[in-house]
């Protein structure tokens, strides 16, 4: 027994190729049942599926680096909860490609978000930060005011989360083109508004 724990610790390719071992076992072991847990995958009561304005919303907050100081989970302790809301349930997130979780706060947990401010409050904000907030460090984004949405893609993207996430849009092509439609002459920060107003409102 001695020998071949010597044996290890002094190979270190063999020492490596052990690690990998234990690191995937345990990672099976984790992962593997929440593939086959109902809570895990099913979309929680009243979730829906981002509109199109809401989508391009999500397209302008991932484009724009939000994640990166804004993470999307409440953990289930007190001091999170007391201050954002409930906790994040993975049913929540379901139809999410890819995940906006995030791990960092530089500014405060975006998941409960929705309908906590108007969307008048949201466009000062996003437009001037210190003009609601005076101590915060969060940079200015007023060019969302100017640029405006045309729409070119944005079918596409509807489609793409049907045909190969699941999420449950029409079957009808001339329904997500109309819905498609509906984002064109929209300002980007009327985009992202939408997708922020409604963060956490399905739980």
């Amino acid at each position: 027994m001695k020998f071949s724990h010597e044996l290890v610790e002094k190979n270190v390719g063999l020492l490596a190729i052990l690690i990998v071992v234990a690191i995937s076992f345990g990672g099976i072991a984790e992962i593997v049942p929440l593939i086959y847990i109902d809570e895990t995958n099913e979309p929680v009561e009243g979730l829906t599926p981002y509109t199109a304005l809401q989508m391009e919303g999500r397209d302008v907050y991932i484009r724009e680096g939000c994640s990166n100081c804004h993470s999307q989970m409440i953990r289930p302790f007190r001091a999170e909860t007391e201050r954002y809301g409930h906790y994040s349930v993975a049913g929540e997130h379901v139809w999410e490609h890819p995940f906006l979780w995030g791990s960092k706060r530089t500014g405060p947990d975006l998941a409960r978000v929705g309908g906590r401010y108007s969307d008048t409050w949201h466009k000062v904000h996003l437009t001037d930060p210190r003009a609601v907030v005076p101590e915060s460090n969060m940079p200015a984004y007023p060019w969302l005011n100017d640029n405006v949405l045309d729409g070119a893609h944005t079918e596409a993207k509807l489609k793409v989360f049907r045909d190969h996430f699941g999420v449950p849009y029409s079957e009808d092509d001339a329904v997500l083109q109309k819905d498609a439609q509906s984002v064109v002459g929209k300002t980007e920060m009327e985009a992202l508004i939408a997708y922020l107003q409604v963060l956490g409102t399905a739980l």
